[in-house]
């Protein structure tokens, strides 16, 4: 068996197919997820990549051999994932690498009602498992059962959000050849849209493009068809289409930040007063603008386990992230690309302005986007631009996660990568200048020495 620290990670199971993650390992995994649960059945989805089906089946034999049922849905998201589990009360695989290259795949876990499984719970556990060797089950083995889940996924979340009665709309949807062209065309079957679509055909080795819209240059094409088309609003889904990325009627990205103030704002008139998450580098205007709404906003670092965790023990509405992700309550307070494009859709349907003059409202400042830069000495540069900006009047500081510095005019955080010599650095101002002159002031610590 190989090194299995290299393939189990902090949220998931990932790595390259078959050195690092093949058969075996997938059936030995499901076999330490029947024990590590106690359950006595599971439910598996899977993406398009050619060795997600193999992984799948693989699993299912493991989880099998412990006797526990499988209930297998074929094809779908990672989000119909969550819906599966959280539906049936089940626990859950996903067969997925994400957005990552071809050569990839990785099982995402999750425990009843879309909890969700990592190193501190679960994963380690059964990453031991593996290692000491999975014990025998002394009983009958369980059996396979195939299972249509996507019409239900679809009709679950047009209760969330309903889109029914908008506008009729002209929507460009990547798919990225990822798994969103075959969720896309269910959900929005019978809706007042008029789908545009690019690059649905299923397709794990990507031959368009990555499928990762927060790249720009994975969204060039469908930037051009919006415009092309004259539609009034864009869409681009990751390869597992958990995360959902905008572009407006001009053709020009929308930021989760301003995306997160919207659904915020929707779910906060649906339920009244109540409590939304956001990572620390979501800009300043989503508290602000949750405060505004009646919303009590809640601070959380980088990282989907922190918003999960928080949304779980705080009862949170909604949490956002600068990455795509959106998670919702109302979806067992699980991360669904589609449920926020939906919001976006029915925001904009529902009144007569295009899209870019909507979310003008949620746009407040400037921001310079992740700037990732190498560095030999991730604590001694950090501890560098903390000295030169700590006792400056009017400046804040906090260690949350990384250094986040703040002022009245402008606020950064620079935070180290966990897997490679980088820091990353977020800003933001009260305009383009305030925004470029930190920028530019910080990258210059950041990078003398290490050019």
């Amino acid at each position: 068996m190989s090194d299995l620290t290299k393939i189990f990670k902090a949220y998931d199971i990932r790595g390259v197919v078959p050195d690092e993650l093949d058969e075996g390992i997938a059936e030995a995994v499901g076999a330490a997820f029947v024990r590590v649960t106690g359950a006595r059945a599971i439910v598996t989805a899977h993406d398009m990549r050619a060795s997600s089906g193999p992984l799948s089946a693989a699993f299912a034999r493991g989880a099998t051999s412990q006797g526990a049922d499988v209930i297998e849905a074929g094809l779908g998201s990672t989000d119909m994932l969550y819906y599966a589990s959280g539906s049936l009360d089940l626990p859950g695989a996903m067969f997925t690498a994400s957005h990552n290259p071809a050569q990839y795949n990785g099982i995402k876990l999750c425990r009843t009602g879309a909890k969700p499984v990592g190193r501190d719970t679960g994963l380690t556990e059964i990453r031991e498992m593996l290692e000491a060797g999975v014990p025998a089950f002394d009983g009958p083995a369980g059996t396979v059962t195939q299972k249509d889940l996507l019409s239900g996924y679809a009709e679950h979340l047009k209760t969330l959000v309903d889109l029914s009665a908008i506008r009729p709309l002209k929507v460009v949807v990547d798919a990225g050849n990822g798994m969103g062209g075959h969720t896309v065309p269910v959900v929005f079957e019978g809706l007042p849209i008029d789908l545009i679509s690019l690059y649905f055909e299923l397709d794990g080795t990507f031959p368009n493009h990555e499928a990762n819209p927060i790249e720009a240059a994975n969204i060039v094409d469908l930037q051009a068809a919006v415009l092309e088309h004259g539609a009034d609003v864009g869409l681009a889904f990751d390869g597992d289409a958990d995360r959902c990325f905008v572009v407006d009627e001009r053709g020009e990205p929308v930021a989760p930040s301003t995306v997160t103030a919207l659904v915020a704002v929707r779910e906060l008139a649906k339920h009244g007063a109540g409590r939304i998450v956001h990572n620390l580098i979501t800009s300043r205007g989503v508290p602000e603008i949750v405060r505004e709404h009646g919303g009590e906003p809640i601070r959380t670092r980088v990282g989907h386990s922190f918003i999960k965790q928080t949304m779980a023990e705080t009862g949170a509405m909604f949490g956002g992230e600068h990455s795509g992700h959106y998670y919702f309550r109302d979806f067992w307070f699980a991360d669904s690309g589609m449920l926020a494009a939906m919001h976006v859709l029915a925001a904009l349907g529902g009144q007569d302005r295009p899209l870019s003059e909507l979310l003008a409202e949620f746009t407040r400042y400037n921001a310079s986007g992740e700037i990732n830069s190498k560095v030999s000495d991730q604590e001694g540069t950090m501890a560098a631009v903390r000295a030169e900006f700590e006792g400056r009047p009017g400046v804040t500081i906090d260690e949350l996660d990384g250094l986040t510095v703040g002022h009245d005019d402008w606020w950064f955080n620079l935070r180290p990568s966990n897997t490679e010599p980088l820091l990353r650095l977020n800003a933001e101002g009260d305009g383009e200048d305030a925004m470029a002159a930190v920028r530019d002031e910080v990258l210059e610590i950041v990078r003398k020495g290490n050019e």
